[in-house]
């Protein structure tokens, strides 16, 4: 399972890991939190600003493969962000940030 949603647009992206005992033992909990930051790491190309994603791994993915792993957090990940559509980040620009010739701030 894969939740996304939409921070502050120049905010970095933040991704974290739920991997319950449920899943396996420590090493087996271990190994897929370690495929799964990989995965993450690899998706952070492309969305590494503005985005919280939360991953919560199923007992299913202890006997996953890389591969298979890997095209399920890509599957989900692409299903959350069409959901999320006109809701996804803007830049924080709503203060002018721009300065006159002289340096000072704008109203």
């Amino acid at each position: 399972m894969l939740y996304t949603v939409a921070i502050a647009a120049d905010e970095p992206s933040r991704i974290g890991f739920i991997v319950s005992k449920s899943v396996g033992n420590a090493v087996v909990r271990n190994l897929v939190k370690r495929r799964l930051r990989e995965a993450g790491a690899l998706s952070l190309q492309e969305y590494g600003t503005g985005f919280a994603i939360v991953v919560r791994a199923l007992p299913a993915a202890a006997s996953a493969s890389w591969d298979q792993l890997l095209a399920d957090y890509n599957a989900a990940l692409e299903t959350t962000m069409k959901r999320l559509g006109g809701r996804l980040p803007r830049a924080a620009s709503a203060v002018s940030r721009e300065t006159t010739q002289e340096g000072t701030p704008r109203a």
